[in-house]
């Protein structure tokens, strides 16, 4: 086989790899500005982040790695009840698809209001602060 086709061969199975984990080089520090900008109208991060919450529940005790649906005390969509119930866990690559597109991923979540975030990077970085929060 031709050295430049394996090269090329090499490459994009790099760049492939790179594209599907997006989400493993984020930059923490820029996802805690983002979430701050976009997340904290609903959700609060306790000293991760002072602002406070309102309508969606709270995920300063951490959400990468744990079952999804489960704060005390948050009421969630039928939709989100049922994928917990099938044991959705908030593993990277399913936070990745849910930050995506969060209508498409979970069928009448109450994040309707979130178009998602569209961009590769945001959503790295968005997991990478994220993965700073207390986990299980």
């Amino acid at each position: 086989m031709n050295k430049s086709v394996l090269f090329l061969s090499a490459a994009a199975f790099a760049l492939s790899m790179a594209c599907s984990s997006a989400w493993a080089a984020g930059d923490a520090e820029k996802g805690k500005k983002l979430v701050e900008a976009k997340c904290t109208t609903c959700h609060a991060f306790g000293k991760a982040i002072a602002k406070a919450g309102k309508v969606g529940p709270s995920l300063e005790a951490g959400i990468v790695g744990k079952p999804a649906g489960k704060v005390a005390g948050f009421a969630y969509s039928p939709g989100l009840t049922k994928m917990s119930g099938e044991g959705l866990v908030w593993a990277e690559d399913k936070l990745d698809k849910f930050l995506k597109n969060p209508k498409e991923f979970i069928q009448g979540t109450k994040m309707m209001a979130f178009p998602g975030l569209a961009s590769d990077e945001e959503r790295a970085d968005a997991i990478a602060f994220l993965k700073t929060l207390p986990t299980p």
